[in-house]
């Protein structure tokens, strides 16, 4: 009877660990494979179907999967694959022949949209980190391409406190993505490149 226990609490703990391991490489993962899928699918709700199939996978297989090793080369292989698989599926309108011509991806092309993909996700990190007022100032003049003045009015504060607060979130996006300074120079050269 003892033993019958101790058995099923080790069955229970094992299956808290890879609980918890499964949900760590979830939310660690989750978005950057979404925008990185994204890129091939040119819809987010795709992309996401497509990333939670791959973790769906990983669950039903969860005892086979390999813990121990790194596991985000596998993720985005997996994404891939499956993005590219839906751009086939999903192509209607394109011959066969062009079809198998664009899936036959570069793979500079793939390593392009997996920095992109990283780069737009740890940017979207870096703003989650400044204080809200300070976020939803930045996020109006730079995403909504509102003037100071504009931004003013619509808050009902002043352009001075604007200012500030764009100073402000500025020193903390440079502070918070230094690291990511090179990337971002080696992404906007390439783009620049395709113009």
């Amino acid at each position: 009877m003892v033993a019958k226990l101790q058995h099923e609490q080790t069955v229970s703990e094992g299956e808290n660990s890879l609980r918890r391991n499964f949900e760590l490489l979830f939310r660690e993962h989750f978005t950057v494979l979404c925008y990185f899928a994204r890129k091939y699918t040119g819809d987010l709700d795709s992309a996401k179907e497509i990333v939670h199939s791959v973790f769906i996978r990983i669950w039903e297989n969860r005892s086979g999967f390999d813990w121990q090793k790194p596991a985000k080369s596998y993720l985005f292989t997996s994404v891939y694959n499956r993005s590219m698989n839906y751009v086939r599926d999903n192509r209607k309108f394109i011959s066969h022949e062009d079809t198998n011509v664009q899936l036959m991806a570069d793979d500079s092309v793939y390593h392009d949209h997996l920095e992109e993909a990283e780069l737009e996700s740890r940017i979207k990190k870096a703003l989650q980190h400044l204080p809200e007022k300070c976020r939803e100032i930045f996020e109006l003049s730079r995403f909504e391409n509102k003037k100071y003045a504009e931004i003013a009015e619509h808050l009902g504060i002043s352009v001075k406190t604007v200012e500030t607060q764009m100073s402000r979130a500025l020193r903390i996006l440079k502070e918070e993505l230094r690291d990511l300074l090179t990337l971002l120079l080696v992404v906007l050269i390439k783009n620049m490149q395709q113009w």
